[in-house]
């Protein structure tokens, strides 16, 4: 049986459920009804009470804003018609809330009906957004209830078989384990798949801006780490795990040790605490890394031996370039969000041809790399959820 969290109802068999989600009505790319649904689920989560309760929200609340889903229609029109894949089955990771939503917006939004299975052990984050999913549903067309559904089982071979195979679409989050566990459930020949693996993430900082940049920009750039780092205690794949430093190594030393004092200040500000099993996971993450360098510290002597492995909340390691170009020959296919400060447009752009696809699918800046792109991955989301169909006259 299955545990029906959205729309909120009794237990279910898969039978059932399918049956439930595909008698509903046909809807189409920025269906009307699901893109009012999903503004006022947005505004829902942008609400200063729970704002101040869960920060991070307040992200996935700007995502759903109006004017950012009418720029994700508007991006798909062209010259063939779009038309939804179908049914679409998510699996997201437990330990990334919001992760889910992101996937099922766009899926939704551009006409797809929807199954999500939620983990049991999904934290408190979830079970906040399926109360505000069901308190937008009350004003709500019947279409949304109709066609959409979150559920929650542990792992099942049978349940996630009999949807994988019922599927068009299948989305899987998590990390390489968990995609290798579920596509052994085979899908029908002409559905699809979007996998999300285990990914890496880093930081670049230009020391000599730094060290010139006003007192009140430093603060900023701090701020925009931790946020970038601490939330989902540091575990997505697009926070920053090593932070390289590009200058001269009188720069660099000075620009990390001043960088270090304004993030000490930053998670003081924001209230960030650790809890014990983190606190040991770092330290003796800590450890293993003061053994592999015989060094004391996480500081290290090349960039070539650079963690890309996630080592603990708050654990990050640094590295010192001469040159951005010197990041080239270290940057591997896993790797996936840059986030930089003090480096122009310009550099950045020739940076990305330079790694000709050899990894790093987004440059942003510090602050930003939780930020939700249609476009993630270096996959247009949105426009993976839809079918062309070509007509001629």
């Amino acid at each position: 049986m299955l545990d029906v969290r959205f729309p909120a109802g009794p237990p279910v068999t898969v039978d059932h459920l399918l049956d439930e989600v595909m008698a509903g009505s046909r809807l189409s790319v920025g269906d009307d009804r699901i893109l009012d649904f999903l503004v006022a689920f947005g505004r829902l989560l942008l609400r200063p009470a729970l704002a101040r309760r869960h920060p991070e929200l307040g992200t996935l609340g700007s995502f759903l804003r109006p004017g950012e889903l009418l720029r994700t229609i508007d991006a798909l029109r062209g010259d063939h018609v779009r038309m939804p894949r179908g049914l679409a089955f998510h699996v997201p990771p437990a330990d990334v809330d919001t992760v889910f939503v992101y996937s099922w917006a766009l899926s939704a939004l551009t006409g797809n009906r929807n199954v999500v299975r939620l983990s049991p052990r999904a934290g408190p984050m979830a079970a906040t957004i399926v109360d505000a999913l069901q308190e937008a549903l009350d004003d709500a067309d019947p279409v949304v209830a109709a066609t959409q559904r979150i559920i929650c089982y542990d792992r099942s071979p049978t349940i996630t078989a009999a949807l994988s195979s019922a599927c068009d679409l299948r989305v899987i989050w998590g990390g390489d384990r968990a995609a290798h566990e579920i596509r052994r459930h085979p899908l029908a020949p002409h559905a699809r798949e979007l996998t999300f693996p285990d990914r890496s993430s880093f930081a670049v900082v230009r020391a000599s801006a730094w060290l010139g940049a006003p007192r009140a920009a430093r603060a900023a750039v701090a701020e925009g780490f931790v946020n970038d780092s601490y939330w989902f205690d540091q575990a997505a794949c697009s926070s920053p795990r090593t932070a390289f430093w590009v200058g001269s190594r009188a720069d660099c030393d000075a620009a990390r040790a001043a960088f270090a004092a304004c993030l000490a200040l930053a998670v003081e500000r924001r209230g960030w605490a650790v809890d014990a099993a983190m606190a040991v996971q770092r330290r003796v993450a800590a450890y293993e890394r003061a053994a592999d360098l015989h060094d004391d510290a996480l500081a290290l002597a090349t960039a070539i031996t650079a963690p890309r492995r996630w080592l603990g909340a708050g654990t990050f390691a640094h590295a010192r370039l001469g040159s951005l170009a010197e990041l080239i020959p270290l940057v591997g296919r896993r790797d996936q969000t840059m986030t930089h400060f003090g480096f122009s447009r310009e550099e950045l752009m020739e940076l990305a041809h330079a790694l000709a696809g050899r990894g790093v699918d987004r440059m942003v800046p510090f602050g930003d790399a939780l930020s939700f792109h249609r476009v993630w991955d270096g996959m247009d989301v949105a426009s993976e959820f839809t079918r062309l169909v070509t007509v001629f006259a």
